[in-house]
């Protein structure tokens, strides 16, 4: 469910490790989207550190695979500078680049790397009578670009890891909302359930455009007010 990977640092913290990666987004020929790389990074780095914040971590220091080439880093970074400056962050970074080889496509790696103490890990908290909805809605390549006004914000999640009454935000990736729930809903007990949402439900959310929350049902009205139309409802048959 979560690309997120937890070791222990003592009886109370953890390190956690956050990745994301791109492939065949650049400026390459046979690259099979065409971008700057400042947005290709923004976006990888955005994917990690909205992984590695979800679960209550505090991030420390980033990490940069680069596979494009090393006249390529300095765009690179910028568009991780960007997707920190927006969640205020300062971290350190660093990383390395494949400059023996040359791709045909391009090709980079993101990873956060932070610390959570257990008692603020926000994993396997929502109780059964939660419910459930997306912020943002599921786009992938191109229609990233094209839709970037329907993209959930990086200032607006950061915004809903301090809301009152949301448990747990779950980043949406690839596989889609409905792959993201099911998990959700079995690491808290749920059963099984029919779910229908106006989003599409197996849509691929490429780089988090969306995230999945769980929230306290007296909480929806000041959700909503916060979201404004990012708020799609997810509705389970009983």
């Amino acid at each position: 469910m979560r690309d997120v990977l937890f070791l222990p640092l003592s009886s109370e913290e953890e390190l956690v490790i956050a990745t994301d990666c791109s492939g065949g987004i650049g400026l390459k020929e046979a690259d099979l989207v065409k971008v700057p790389y400042e947005i290709v990074s923004y976006y990888g780095a955005r994917v990690a550190l909205m992984e590695l914040m979800s679960v209550g971590a505090v991030p420390l220091a980033f990490v940069l695979q680069n596979f494009v080439g090393d006249q390529e880093w300095k765009r690179l970074l910028q568009g991780i500078d960007q997707a920190l400056a927006e969640l205020h962050l300062s971290l350190p970074i660093t990383g390395s680049t494949e400059s023996n080889m040359s791709m045909l496509q391009s090709a980079a790696g993101f990873m956060a790397v932070g610390k959570v103490n257990k008692a603020n890990k926000r994993v396997g908290i929502t109780p059964l009578q939660a419910k459930f909805a997306v912020i943002g809605e599921p786009f992938v390549g191109a229609d990233v670009i094209k839709n970037q006004d329907r993209v959930l914000p990086l200032p607006l999640f950061q915004q809903l890891l301090t809301l009152p009454g949301i448990y747990e935000i779950v980043p949406i990736g690839s596989k889609g909302i409905f792959h993201e729930l099911k998990g959700l809903m079995e690491i808290n007990g749920f059963a099984p359930r029919e779910v229908f949402c106006s989003l599409p439900l197996y849509a691929s959310s490429g780089p988090a455009t969306s995230v999945l929350v769980s929230y306290c049902p007296e909480s929806e009205g000041q959700i909503k007010k916060a979201v404004g139309d990012y708020f799609f409802s997810i509705n389970l048959k009983s």
